[in-house]
């Protein structure tokens, strides 16, 4: 019986070990995301759902969501994906993909989508944005790994 409960103990501590952590976010058309921090475990499974909650059409008001590798400012990423060519057919370029830990595709209205990936094994900071068009001057926030 001691043996067997070592066993279960071992299972139940496993499989939470590999448990994912799941995130919602929402983008709109007034150019927000619905929260601007989230908080993961280092090198957590991630599951984050992204939908796009806005009504206007695709072409003018596409949303996705770019998290980007820690010491990359959404900022001047937003930038270097408009200087690489991001259109508002393909928002992310190839180009620019080397600064990127995790995307969405370009959604448009109601449209939604889950993007899985593994946090980083190490704590830090990393920006997230959405890069339609210009929208990286205000569609940002921080995925937070402790």
């Amino acid at each position: 019986m001691k043996h067997l409960s070592i066993i279960i103990l071992s299972i139940t501590l496993l499989s939470n070990a590999h448990a994912n952590t799941k995130v919602s976010i929402y983008g709109n058309d007034q150019l927000q995301f619905s929260i601007k921090e989230f908080e993961v475990k280092a090198g957590a499974h991630i599951e984050l759902e992204f939908k796009n909650e806005g009504k206007l059409p695709k072409v003018a008001m596409g949303h996705n969501i770019v998290i980007l590798k820690e010491g990359i400012s959404a900022i001047a990423f937003g930038g270097k994906a408009m200087q690489a060519g991001a259109n508002a057919t393909n928002a992310l370029p190839d180009s620019v993909m080397g600064d990127v830990l995790a995307h969405s595709k370009l959604l448009g209205p109601d449209e939604d989508i889950i993007i899985r990936f593994k946090a980083p094994n190490n704590p830090g900071l990393h920006q997230l944005v959405c890069t339609f068009l210009d929208h990286y001057a205000m569609m940002r926030g921080v995925m937070v790994v402790k």
